[in-house]
């Protein structure tokens, strides 16, 4: 349930949301940057002269045509332009004739080429030209009609493929946005000789006509009627007859879509296809449609029409004239829109539903997305909404909202970051995109709405008077206060302080300790970052890009920050907090008790691996920790389902951290006590809790280095052998394994270590197992892990990290399920995140997301907007693939598995021996060939003093959702 206050640009949230920096990267970006500044003065731009292209592969001067007019005359790329695109797969100024179609298709790098071309198109006409802002005036180096021809041809080859179209229509279909491809025409034709006559009695022209014969746009009209105005009195009557002739045509050449246009595009369409009908319908309809509202509708469900009937049987120039009807549509409903104002709740319903539609039709959601949101979507039969179910329409309107802008980003991300290293401009791109589309229209109406719900079930956030913040949701609740810190830059220029609030566009992977958070882009609501946030109460909120920009006024601001238990927001200056709120944190101080890590238990008396088949929950916090016990547990429950595996139990740790440093007198572990005994000598001697940090952290640095060199026992190396064989069936070095910390401090009581230490991934050879082995024993010290233990854990010295070594599974798709609906807030519901490959949805990615109801009900949280997925193949390693958002990750039968697990798990696991919880329960699986594989299970942490504070439940909105508001309500 989101809550909304104010109203306005409510879409863009995601329009320009954050830019993941690990797609490729440039080798030498200020080399580039500086190439481009060159050829922004350079009269011809990124080219090197003009060529003719010879069907037969030859390539001759300007003056010396190809044999029977068999080729294309245009540009040559300087010859650093063509290193650059071989070397770093960056193509500037590129130039469409002659170049291959499935090159430019540019599918092993995730149709880079064809992206990298839409982005130079942006950039082209926000900087004058870019890299061609001189060289577009440079004669002959583009030809229009080649270039039409050559889109004409480019999408006959790729149409051709249904399956192309059926997995790509998002790109596709923008792409035509901004390829070209008319065929030439009489106005066309007319346009090109016209101003060719002018220039040829008024050189000063010339460079206009290059324009014209180049690729214009619209803004050119403009630029020859000024031409006109500042030469007039130098032209003469036939040539000013001509300048009549030529804007008129032009007008006409760049004249807005008309509803007759249809009918050019039906004559590619045979008369016996559906699509043909579906366009004669339209255009037989919409004249007889009075009001804006109707042609809205009828427009948005032509759209998703055409949709659907795009990938059947038909010759590519139809599906083309489709895909051109589908972009001529989408400018058609942003301009009938505008005029469309609803008054009634009925109809501001209608109009959310309907631009729903259309961004269905238009592909920013896919058609599975649409066909389960949809029924969601349902208007009322009768006069009255409850406002239960006017909530459940505005959530679901703005996730359709917020699903379209994610297709955005998850198209374009990787062009964009690819280009940002060297061109600032780029990372405006999916900005204008939604701007431009019909999501900034969905946005308005999905802002009204909620705006309308928040009135009638009296919610509201109060975050610093910001507009528009209707967009603003909590995540988890708490409160907090501090210093205020927007962050834009890159995360990693930022030094992140325990008692600062911070605004990220994305949470980063590996946060360390923070007073509150609010994110641009939440990631997955089971991601390590939001389940640590969740358990130790830290307020944690989603916010629009534009809310970020109206809050870096406030940037270094002691505010006072909370969410409520039901998601509302107040962020406010410190000094305009009441009373009571001052009191909050006096009471916090002085029941703020940290957590001791139970070393009482621990057993170090046998320091052997020990095979996971005879490791059970009742190992917890003894012998190893619960990430191995409870692995243990479940291989007895579900044998099948969990693959073998070896623990190295906390003896084996301390056996070796009881080792002499080489080259000192003192041992590993003697070391590591006595950092802590001086940072504790240091505090008795009133240092600051700065200076003991700093001190502790470059020790415990140290220590880590050490660590991760030190000698491993011969006995040791040669167990580990001997175990390898009799668990995985071949010697160590033959099956590539997974080595997972496991300490004393994750799954307490009231904390989670989720994520906090390391997990060494796929690793095959011998040498790199071992020193897996070693990194892992080292994680713990370093400073995001250290930071966390030290803020909440009383003895931090006392973590002992065990060890579980595990086979490699490469899961065609994995994720979490948690047996609560974080969503809901009912112990009786599950909530589960996949992604596709290995590692899904734990490391925040846009998972696909579900609640599944207690009622047998499936909800869609959120689709998957993860563009690449990660595998791991058999020689160890890992590999990213790209992948597409058509089908759904989770299949109902996955789904059944799941529901069917998660009953077994509440029923059998809380009467196992060791585990001292009847749930909810928080676990890690995937599934590979259909079959369930078990990587982890351990109690869902809470913040129970967070849920249960009176002052989060004073500040909690409630509301009777079986009240009813009238839908001929005036809004």
């Amino acid at each position: 349930m989101r809550k909304t206050t104010n109203s306005f640009l409510f879409i863009l949230i995601l329009a320009a949301v954050s830019i993941d920096c690990s797609f490729g990267q440039v080798s030498n970006p200020e080399k580039i940057k500086e190439l481009i500044r060159k050829y922004k003065t350079d009269p011809r731009g990124p080219y090197l002269d003009i060529r003719w292209f010879c069907k037969d592969g030859t390539t001759r001067t300007s003056h010396d045509p190809c044999p029977d007019q068999e080729g294309n005359q245009h540009a040559r790329y300087k010859d650093e332009v063509r290193l650059l695109a071989n070397k770093e797969h960056v193509f500037l100024g590129q130039i469409l004739t002659s170049t291959d179609e499935s090159e430019f298709w540019d599918e092993n790098q995730a149709q880079s080429r064809l992206k990298q071309y839409q982005l130079e198109q942006y950039l082209f006409n926000l900087d004058d030209g870019w890299v061609s802002r001189r060289a577009q005036y440079y004669r002959g180096a583009i030809q229009v009609e080649d270039e039409n021809a050559w889109g004409l041809e480019f999408y006959q080859w790729l149409l051709d493929d249904p399956q192309k179209l059926n997995t790509h229509f998002f790109l596709i279909r923008q792409s035509a946005k901004d390829i070209p491809h008319k065929a030439d025409n009489n106005n066309a034709q007319l346009v090109r000789t016209l101003s060719s006559e002018i220039a040829e009695v008024m050189p000063a022209f010339q460079d206009l006509r290059i324009r014209i014969h180049g690729m214009p746009d619209k803004s050119v009209i403009q630029q020859v009627i000024q031409f006109r105005e500042s030469n007039r009195n130098t032209i003469t009557a036939s040539s000013s007859a001509l300048f009549d002739e030529l804007i008129s045509e032009l007008q006409i050449m760049f004249r807005p879509f008309q509803i007759s246009d249809i009918a050019v595009y039906r004559k590619r369409l045979p008369l016996n296809l559906e699509a043909d009908r579906i366009l004669l319908s339209f255009i037989q309809e919409y004249p007889k449609l009075s009001t804006p509202s109707q042609r809205c509708q009828l427009i948005s469900h032509t759209a998703l029409l055409i949709r659907r009937e795009i990938t059947t049987p038909m010759k590519s120039p139809a599906r083309l004239s489709l895909i051109d009807v589908s972009n001529k549509l989408e400018s058609l409903i942003n301009t009938e829109v505008v005029q469309w104002k609803p008054v009634t709740m009925t109809e501001l319903l209608s109009q959310v539903y309907c631009l729903s539609e259309a961004a269905a039709g238009f592909g920013f959601i896919e058609l599975w997305e649409w066909e389960h949101i949809s029924k969601e979507m349902q208007i009322p039969a009768g006069k009255k909404i409850s406002l239960r179910e006017l909530s459940q329409f505005s959530e679901n309107g703005r996730n359709v909202a917020e699903w379209g802008a994610g297709m955005v980003r998850a198209t374009y991300t990787d062009v964009i970051n690819l280009f940002s290293d060297f061109e600032p401009l780029a990372s405006g791109f999916n900005d204008d995109r939604v701007r431009s589309s019909v999501l900034l229209h969905l946005g308005y109406a999905v802002s009204r709405l909620g705006d309308a719900f928040s009135h009638e079930a009296d919610f509201s956030n109060n975050v610093l008077a910001i507009p528009d913040q209707s967009s603003i949701h909590g995540l988890n609740p708490g409160y907090a206060s501090g210093q205020l810190i927007v962050v834009s830059e890159s995360l990693e220029e930022v030094n992140l302080s325990p008692d600062k609030i911070y605004i990220f566009l994305r949470a980063p992977e590996n946060l360390k300790p923070v007073a509150g958070i609010a994110t641009v882009s939440e990631g997955n609501m089971v991601s390590h970052v939001q389940l640590l946030a969740r358990n130790l109460g830290i307020p944690n909120a989603v916010v629009s890009r534009e809310n970020m920009e109206a809050i870096k006024v406030f940037n270094k601001l002691d505010v006072f920050y909370a969410v409520s238990n039901k998601g509302t927001v107040i962020i406010k200056p410190w000094f305009t907090m009441a009373p009571w709120e001052f009191d909050l944190f006096k009471k916090k101080k002085e029941r703020s008790e940290k957590i001791s890590v139970p070393v009482d238990r621990i057993l170090l008396d046998n320091p052997h691996i020990i095979n996971l088949r005879q490791v059970d929950a009742s190992f917890s916090g003894k012998i190893c920790g619960p990430k191995a016990a409870n692995l243990g547990q479940l291989k007895k429950m579900f044998p099948e389902n969990v693959v073998e595996g070896l623990v190295l139990p906390f003896s084996l740790f301390r056996q070796h951290m009881d080792q002499i440093i080489p080259g000192q007198q003192i041992t590993y572990w003697t070391k590591m006590t006595s950092i802590f005994k001086e940072g504790e000598s240091m505090r008795s001697k009133g240092q600051s809790e700065q200076n003991i940090e700093s001190f502790l952290l470059s020790e415990l640095e140290m220590l880590r280095g050490l660590i991760k060199k030190m000698p491993l026992l011969p006995g040791f190396r040669d167990e580990l052998q001997q175990q390898f064989i009799e668990a995985f069936g071949k010697p160590l070095g033959n099956v590539p394994v997974f080595v997972r910390s496991d300490t004393n401090m994750e799954d307490l009581k009231d904390f989670t270590g989720a994520g906090l230490n390391l997990t060494v991934f796929n690793v095959l050879e011998i040498e790199k197992i071992y020193q897996g082995i070693r990194d892992v024993w080292a994680s713990p010290y370093s400073e995001r892990s250290f930071k966390w233990r030290q803020r909440y854990l009383n003895n931090p010295e006392n973590v002992f990290p065990s060890i579980v070594i595990i086979p490699s599974v490469n899961a065609d798709i994995s994720g979490v399920m948690i047996t609560k609906g974080l969503t809901t807030g009912r112990d009786e519901d599950i909530t589960v995140a996949f992604n596709k490959g290995v590692g899904g949805a734990v490391d925040g990615q846009a998972a696909e997301s579900w609640l599944l109801m207690k009622d047998g009900t499936d909800h869609l949280i959120t689709p998957a907007r993860e563009s690449t997925y990660q595998t791991i193949p058999s020689t160890g390693g890992s590999m990213h693939k790209q992948t597409t958002f058509e089908q759904r990750i989770v299949s109902p039968l996955d789904i059944l598995s799941l529901r069917n697990l998660a009953a077994r798990i509440l029923k059998e696991l809380p009467n196992a021996p060791g585990v001292n919880t009847k749930g909810p329960f928080d676990m890690e699986l995937g599934f590979l060939n259909g079959k369930m594989w078990l990587f982890q299970v351990r109690p869902f942490v809470e913040n129970k003093q967070a849920a249960a504070s009176k002052y989060l439940d004073f500040i909690t909105p409630a509301f009777d959702g079986n009240d009813h508001v009238s839908l001929d309500l005036k809004i």
